[in-house]
């Protein structure tokens, strides 16, 4: 079933989600949680319900703001003000997953308020322990997203966002950023213990899931150890992809090393839209040369899995369309239907990245650098024909080597934007990616634009919500 028309089936049998538009009015239900889910399939439904907001507004922001993409001469109408950092609190373009995730944790809230009346018996406990994990990893997860895209800083006294434990009213202030963490942390936890170890479906959040997860967690909080531990149980659980199957991941034809998929079907909106050919043969945002040109191109798989060259869009008199393409979210039907596939909000590459950077910052000495080198070269060995394992001299050298593997392994996935702002450095594109910025090449870190702005109705409404540093 389409998970969004979920949301639909939900209405019709009486569980309403009416989520305000802002925090401090507060929803208007039609029924009361604890009278709509009255038994095991309508908490079911309340779970897909949950999920259905899912998207990928983060994904796409945190492409157009960093540098891996870049702003073809042939875009003239699409979001602008993103890439040439111009956004404040009213631009929807970055205040939108705002009202995305706290959609996602009132509904979670929502279903969890009802469980406890919901009628189990000693066989089907475990199946509403399930539900009950999967709820709580959902809106952990949800806040986490919603910290790495409007904490003032990463910093345990930075301001976060409000943490909404239960469905409630008011106007909530914004927590520090540790307790932030302190909460995630304590519902991820919680739902690792009630989700069985036998559940593996990859559309919704499995234990592995929430290993993952907590792993993306600890290497935010700086918790070296415990990235390692949760990055390695991933690792342990779900194994790379064989060379020959990385690139079916990217059409839906492999499920290799994906550990949480959000599924897509015809009808869902198509992650990546700004990626394909709008109508004129027009395209959006392009791979970035600065990208570009990290990759080996012979050897490395992913090149070719991500970036497509279209000799029939090179125009060599210096015209204004992008001959390289982004192909990593082409989908299974590039022509029909270009751009829906399903979105891998967790994949394996991604924990040998978190436990490669632990170990080198947990234990700053040879021993750390060589293990550290060791996870690095491992994921390179998987990704590149004919790879020679490389050893790293110093710290630095190597925690460059990993950032710059990032850049590479998770291109286009979300991370770029914010891996940058977790080690306080600017965005900085080359003077090539820039020719269609009106002078965008560098984001200071103190700027007010290197930390999305609360949306300025949330701002308009509550009294107790402060907005970041250097917003007017």
């Amino acid at each position: 079933m389409n998970i969004k028309n979920i949301f639909i089936l939900l209405v019709s049998t009486g569980v309403v989600f009416q989520s305000c538009k802002k925090m401090d009015a507060g929803p208007k239900d039609s029924i009361d949680p604890s009278r709509a889910f009255r038994n095991l399939n309508d908490v079911n439904m309340g779970v897909l319900g949950t999920y259905a907001p899912l998207g990928a507004s983060l994904i796409e922001a945190g492409a157009i703001v960093s540098d891996e993409v870049m702003f073809p001469t042939e875009n003239t109408v699409s979001n602008t003000e993103q890439h040439r950092w111009l956004y404040n609190s009213g631009s929807g373009s970055v205040t939108s997953a705002w009202y995305e995730y706290y959609d996602v944790i009132d509904r979670a809230n929502r279903v969890i308020e009802a469980l406890p009346n919901v009628p189990v018996n000693a066989n089907t406990q475990s199946l509403l322990n399930q539900y009950h994990g999967e709820l709580l990893a959902v809106k952990a997860y949800s806040h986490f997203e919603l910290l790495r895209a409007y904490a003032s800083s990463y910093n345990p006294d930075g301001m976060g966002v409000p943490y909404m434990k239960e469905r409630k009213v008011g106007s909530p202030a914004r927590e520090t950023v540790k307790s932030n963490f302190d909460n995630i942390n304590a519902d991820l936890k919680a739902a690792k213990e009630l989700i069985p170890a036998g559940f593996n479906d990859n559309t919704r959040i499995t234990r592995t899931a929430i290993s993952a997860i907590q792993a993306r967690v600890a290497l935010y909080e700086k918790n070296w150890p415990d990235a390692i531990t949760y990055a390695s149980e991933v690792i342990a659980s779900e194994p790379l992809a064989p060379k020959n199957d990385f690139d079916k991941i990217w059409t839906d034809n492999s499920q290799s090393e994906v550990v949480w998929r959000l599924a897509r079907i015809v009808g869902d909106g198509a992650i990546g839209s700004i990626f394909f050919r709008q109508t004129g043969d027009i395209v959006l945002y392009a791979p970035s040369f600065k990208l570009i040109n990290t990759f080996n191109r012979t050897d490395d798989i992913r090149f070719n899995s991500y970036i497509t060259y279209n000799q029939a869009r090179q125009d060599n008199s210096g015209g204004v369309k992008s001959a390289y393409l982004v192909k990593k979210y082409v989908g299974g039907n590039p022509v029909t239907n270009p751009g829906l596939a399903a979105v891998k909000l967790f994949r394996t590459g991604e924990m040998y990245l978190i436990k490669a950077e632990a170990e080198l910052e947990n234990n700053n000495t040879p021993a750390g650098i060589t293990a550290a080198a060791q996870t690095l070269n491992e994921l390179r060995r998987a990704r590149i024909y004919n790879y020679t394992d490389q050893t790293f001299a110093d710290k630095a050298s190597l925690v460059t080597a990993i950032y710059n593997e990032r850049f590479k392994e998770l291109a286009f996935e979300g991370h770029r934007f914010f891996d940058l702002k977790r080690r306080n450095l600017p965005v900085e594109r080359t003077a090539q990616d820039a020719v269609n910025t009106s002078g965008a090449i560098k984001l200071e870190t103190t700027a007010a634009q290197y930390c999305f702005p609360i949306a300025l109705l949330e701002m308009n409404v509550n009294k107790n919500m402060r907005q970041n540093p250097n917003y007017q």
